[in-house]
């Protein structure tokens, strides 16, 4: 692959690559939708990437291609890095990545670039390739300008620009492809940025199948809405608790600040929150707010014009998703005889609860986790922000083969549109490793 990138590049832009990099795009195992809510998760990085050729020049510009011919060449001036979030196109994500490294180190005369990308993450997947593309081109930026960060640093920076592009992101994408390390999968904590390893059962492979379904989170306001619901709940939350609302962003906030567990979290959302959905006028109501602060102060730029909001059912989803985590990791350190089953129930009970609670599944999960149940799945669920996507399922070593067989057959020959997607589709995965730059011997 290395050397077919190389050839292209030489015929591309008439010279050699002098370093390369690449960083991997993951799997969220279980925990999802919490870390923008200051949750622990548990990814892992997948081995499917992406790769950049890059060659640093004398000139201010820099010029990107693509392998696949679907996205097309763009160039622009380092000094002038404007990010269409209107539009989210490719080339824009790289422009995260390198607007970050540029505003971190104060750079004035950044190097100019010319560089081929080379992507085997299916995008719109829910395998985060965007993230994985946002990190390439900051590690990318970083080594062209010969400067050195650690790898936390990285993270966080790539974390932040993103979002340029209008996604509201937690952080864990960001953090695991470039903390994950080959044959474990990571706990991920925030604030401050950490990972410990979780070593995964041997008897069981986990598998993701792609359902086909493109969601694109910065072209969509599915997951900003989302993240603005757990804002507004946590705000309820607070001022319910005499806590200083105005304050408080995160679920995971009011939770330290009270002292109290997961599962009392629970009751609290019981108490204060009513299943049905909030309008703005009440939301404001209960703050003792206008409709303007409501959409000065708290709403994002996206989300002004979002009439109701579901509080219960968000913090909920939250709130057991986090307690699914701690849990999930707990059964990986003790391996109990017992393991894989116990990991599989709450893979089941995650997808429920983001099906049912945040409702971020869509009929094509919802057939392709009942099927892969059906074939001798133990544990099944959607992975990555959901509304289409993949999902991750735990498949006992020995039934691997007819498994995948099986699910090929129920899901993607039946269906004319999968036909062409199907060949990466469906695929076990190993945790893999993180982000890496090569040299050009």
């Amino acid at each position: 692959r290395l050397q077919k990138l190389k050839d292209m590049f030489v015929s591309k832009f008439g010279s050699a690559p002098k370093f390369y990099v690449r960083a991997p795009g993951r799997v969220n195992l279980i925990g999802e939708h919490i870390d923008y809510c200051g949750y622990a998760v548990l990814p892992m990085a997948i081995e499917q990437d992406i790769l950049i050729a890059v060659e640093p020049v004398k000139t201010q510009v820099v010029q990107l291609a693509n392998t696949n011919s679907l996205y097309l060449d763009f160039s622009t001036s380092v000094n002038n890095i404007q990010i269409n979030n209107t539009k989210p196109q490719w080339h824009n994500y790289f422009l995260c990545g390198l607007k970050g490294i540029q505003e971190h180190f104060g750079l004035n005369n950044p190097t100019g670039m010319n560089c081929l990308l080379d992507g085997t993450i299916p995008p719109s997947s829910g395998l985060s390739s965007s993230s994985a593309l946002v990190c390439c081109a900051g590690l990318v930026t970083l080594r062209a300008n010969g400067k050195t960060l650690s790898k936390v640093e990285l993270a966080e920076i790539c974390t932040k620009s993103e979002r340029y592009i209008g996604t509201e992101g937690g952080g864990m994408d960001q953090s695991i492809s470039f903390l994950a390390e080959e044959g474990t999968a990571k706990l991920i904590e925030f604030s401050p940025l950490r990972a410990t390893d979780v070593r995964l059962p041997s008897g069981a492979a986990f598998v993701i199948a792609n359902s086909c379904v493109e969601m694109n989170k910065a072209a969509t306001s599915h997951y900003n809405i989302r993240v603005m619901e757990c804002r507004l709940a946590t705000k309820l939350l607070s001022k319910s608790k005499g806590l200083d609302w105005k304050k408080m962003l995160r679920l995971h906030d009011v939770q330290t600040k009270l002292g109290v567990s997961l599962e009392e979290m629970l009751t609290i959302v019981e108490e204060v929150l009513h299943p049905e959905p909030y309008s703005t006028e009440e939301i404001c109501k209960c703050l003792g707010i206008s409709l303007e602060e409501l959409r000065s102060q708290i709403l994002s730029q996206n989300t002004q014009d979002v009439s109701t909001f579901k509080l219960y059912q968000r913090a909920k989803h939250v709130y057991s998703e986090a307690a699914r985590v701690l849990e999930f990791k707990k059964i990986c350190n003790e391996a109990p005889a017992n393991a894989i089953q116990l990991l599989g129930e709450l893979m089941n009970q995650s997808y429920i609860s983001c099906r049912e609670m945040y409702e971020c599944s869509c009929p094509e999960l919802d057939r392709l986790v009942d099927i892969c149940l059906q074939f001798g799945a133990i544990g099944s669920r959607l992975t990555g922000a959901g509304w289409g996507g993949c999902t991750v399922s735990m498949v006992p070593t020995d039934k691997l083969n007819t498994f995948l067989k099986n699910v090929k057959k129920a899901y993607y020959q039946t269906d004319v549109q999968s036909l062409p997607l199907e060949n990466n589709s469906l695929f076990a995965t190993k945790p893999g490793r993180g982000a890496l730059v090569f040299v050009e011997a």
